[in-house]
């Protein structure tokens, strides 16, 4: 695959942003395109509210900074890139009408990559003259600095567009993770999906505010979740029977009382619960103290994973 010098992105929103920022920091120009002019400071300040972040995750300036240019016209976008990526709102019959115009457009070799977070690529790709180019690149947030992007091929993606899409990810820092078939919500998202369905229904229940939620989380789960997710801690908590001598001690077949499995039924009580229990813990923090608090945070525990390499430090490491 040749060397993407500029990427295109389909909308200016914080998920576009954060692609270009990360494409910036590795010396790749993004061309990025929104049909409202008033969308471009917004994403140039996104951009440099990101990057004091990335180069302290990168240890320095990048050898060269790509340049951000910005268009109203999806034909000046989708003709100036060498690979897309489609960060428009999560709606699919607009981003189905979108991809149809993108694949029209763009040169033969170029890859049509959808952030969405959830449809399934088939779909995407239904009405491309070209649907072998059309995958899913599905990025986390803040997309400058979390590395995992779900990749996901269609029922008609060649083989061969979803090497380049390991290529291509991982040459911005990326760890490509490539799914068996695809799905719904894909994988994480179903994951993240079911916490916070039932933490909306303790939240429901009265047996925790927000923050006591959140707190279970991060003293807890969330900490050994960075370092070895789900399936290799209860590996761990086996002991040296590792994960069968865990099944054995706790049958997986028991149907513990202990989810709720649906949404709770939504009330006004529900939602002033929840945006009464989240404002009481931003603390009169705006949201852009929050993000450069968390963006601190988070470098620094991607540091000492580096230091480890393990989890997120083998991709800084370029182990994986």
């Amino acid at each position: 695959m040749s060397p993407v010098k500029t990427l295109g992105i389909a909308g200016s929103g914080v998920i576009g942003a954060g692609w270009a920022a990360r494409a910036m920091a590795h010396g790749i120009d993004v061309i990025a395109f929104d049909p409202f002019a008033k969308a471009e400071e917004p994403m140039r300040a996104k951009v440099e509210r990101a990057w004091p972040s990335m180069l302290k995750l990168m240890g320095g300036e990048p050898a060269r900074r790509g340049e951000l240019a910005f268009t109203t016209e999806l034909s000046e976008m989708a003709q100036a890139a060498d690979w897309i990526q489609e960060a428009a709102p999560e709606r699919e019959d607009l981003k189905i009408g979108l991809y149809k115009q993108m694949d029209a457009i763009a040169g033969p070799n170029v890859v049509i990559a959808s952030s969405s977070s959830g449809f399934l690529p088939t779909r995407l790709q239904s009405q491309c003259a070209h649907p072998e180019r059309v995958i899913i690149g599905h990025p986390f947030y803040p997309v400058y600095l979390l590395p995992l992007v779900e990749t996901v091929a269609g029922e008609k993606t060649a083989p061969e567009t979803m090497d380049k899409a390991d290529a291509f990810y991982r040459s911005i820092g990326m760890f490509p993770l490539r799914l068996k078939k695809e799905i719904d919500g894909y994988i994480c998202d179903r994951l993240q999906e079911a916490l916070w369905r039932e933490a909306l229904n303790v939240l429901d229940k009265g047996i925790g505010t927000t923050e006591d939620i959140d707190r279970a989380i991060i003293y807890s789960a969330g900490l050994r979740w960075a370092i070895m997710g789900s399936f290799l801690h209860y590996h761990t908590a086996g002991g040296d029977g590792g994960m069968r001598a865990f099944m054995a001690q706790f049958d997986p077949s028991l149907e513990l009382p202990w989810t709720d499995l649906k949404f709770p039924k939504w009330s006004d009580e529900l939602t002033e619960k929840l945006v009464g229990g989240c404002e009481a813990q931003a603390a009169g923090k705006t949201i852009a103290e929050w993000e450069t608090e968390r963006n601190d945070v988070l470098v620094d525990i991607m540091h000492v994973l580096k230091k480890h390499n393990i989890g997120v430090g083998e991709v800084l490491n370029g182990k994986v």
